[in-house]
């Protein structure tokens, strides 16, 4: 049963726009009172899916607000681990991430959800963009860009940042370009703000940055997916991806090339483990909200893994 509101809030875009970035959550001040609430803390990729896609239905169809924060995939596991954040709900851009950093003190059951592809995001009115669409290979433009004019995510932060440094190891090999990976880590612009990505982008402070699908779909920019042997998009090239490698500075945590899956979890000391329940489930049940933001939802999705509670509904 669909609930209706009969208290007036600010719309999630507005709240959004005012927030200046959607990592701060900038819509805790727009809650109504009185009303239950989830809290979901999730990888900044997502930040738009959930605030433009998901939270809306699920809040239309539930009655239940959600209270979002997003930020890089590792520092959401750090902020739970630390105890600075408390939510009900966590959200992965990593699902072995997720296991191997909160399996089994914060959870001990995940559902993978969606999928994603990596690639470049890019602003095509400049020199970057039209030479990229008049068809020079990207590695090319790579290398001979000024510093600074692509944009990775910070590697030590986030799942998608360690994958465009491992998609460069990849490209190296593939091609045959010796000091590739390191040429470009020495001139990549690393963004500590995932959300914030394609706003560079967007503004032509950048040129492209490697980025998600549904992080250009996000900012209806142009979107060139890397080939399958380093788009981490490809199940059967598990073992191929697995080649390539990062370890982060602060938790030195090894970080293995793996195809790119987003899983969620209900921590066990959450306020409101019902309706983050409910969120679990929902995402599990509305692929097409999912595919419309830019994710892929093969026949594979939603994949429990664990013992899943009795609450959630696939």
């Amino acid at each position: 049963m669909v609930t209706t509101r009969s208290t007036v809030r600010c719309s999630r875009r507005a709240a959004l726009k005012a927030a200046g970035s959607v990592a701060l959550g900038g819509i805790a001040g727009c809650l109504s009172a009185g009303k239950t609430r989830v809290r979901l803390l999730s990888a900044g990729s997502l930040a738009h899916t959930f605030e433009n896609h998901v939270i809306p239905a699920f809040e239309a169809e539930t009655g239940t607000e959600v209270y979002g924060e997003y930020y890089g995939a590792n520092a959401v596991m750090r902020m739970v681990l630390d105890g600075t954040k408390h939510p009900d709900v966590i959200v992965s851009a990593d699902a072995t991430l997720l296991r191997d950093r909160l399996y089994p003190t914060v959870a001990d059951w995940d559902i993978e959800f969606a999928a994603n592809s990596l690639g470049l995001g890019y602003n095509p009115e400049t020199p970057f963009g039209r030479a990229l669409e008049a068809g020079t290979p990207w590695y090319e433009l790579a290398v001979g860009a000024a510093d600074g004019d692509l944009a990775i995510g910070d590697p030590n932060l986030d799942p998608l940042g360690y994958r465009a440094v491992q998609a460069f190891e990849l490209a190296e090999a593939e091609y045959g370009l010796g000091g590739f990976r390191s040429t470009l880590l020495e001139k990549t612009y690393r963004e500590p703000d995932e959300p914030q990505l394609m706003a560079g982008v967007e503004t032509g402070s950048r040129a492209a940055a490697v980025v998600y699908r549904n992080m250009a779909v996000d900012y209806d920019m142009p979107f060139l997916e890397f080939p399958a042997e380093y788009n981490f998009a490809e199940p059967t090239l598990g073992a191929h991806y697995a080649t390539a490698e990062y370890t982060t500075d602060r938790e030195a945590y090894t970080a293995v090339g793996r195809p790119i899956l987003y899983n969620a979890t209900v921590s066990k000391t959450a306020d409101n483990p019902e309706g983050g329940h409910q969120l679990v489930s929902f995402l599990g049940e509305n692929a097409d909200l999912l595919v419309d933001a830019g994710l892929t939802v093969g026949d594979t999705l939603p994949q429990p893994t664990g013992t899943i509670p009795e609450a959630i509904s696939l």
